[in-house]
């Protein structure tokens, strides 16, 4: 891999903010006061530019909607699958950074460009063990 991995949200959400600022300009422009309504697609755009998780060889950067956390590989103990299908790291402290943007469908992604620090969940783990089904059964002792 040449360069950075990064989960982003995804860019529809920005067609939502747009039916949202058409549907409620008649409201906002002959409700007084109402204006304000152009503050909830404002926010919402620059949630979706803003919120992101970036992965590379060395480290995780986790981007929120307020601050920025960057973590190294080697503070990383595990994944934990929260609910929605999203996803945190959970760190040799003890504490969990949530994974903005990364679902449980991009965990093989993540394992990929960690190197080998994280286990790819999408492989079998059965299939690297020798398989004792494919002996020949002995044959039974004879019943007396």
């Amino acid at each position: 891999m040449d360069g950075p991995l990064v989960f982003r949200n995804s860019p529809l959400t920005v067609l939502f903010a747009i039916a949202f600022v058409v549907c409620a300009t008649p409201v906002a422009l002959t409700v007084p006061g109402m204006t304000v309504l152009y503050l909830i697609p404002i926010g919402l755009v620059a949630w979706v530019l803003r919120v992101r998780t970036t992965v590379d060889q060395d480290s995780i950067v986790a981007r929120g909607a307020l601050r920025t956390r960057r973590v190294g590989w080697t503070d990383v103990t595990a994944l934990r699958l929260r609910t929605r299908s999203r996803v945190s790291a959970v760190l040799s402290s003890g504490s969990e950074l949530p994974l903005p943007a990364v679902h449980t469908r991009d965990l093989p992604l993540l394992a990929m460009v960690s190197g080998g620090r994280l286990p790819d969940p999408s492989t079998d783990p059965t299939t690297d063990a020798p398989s004792t089904t494919s002996q020949p059964a002995a044959p039974a002792p004879p019943e007396e």
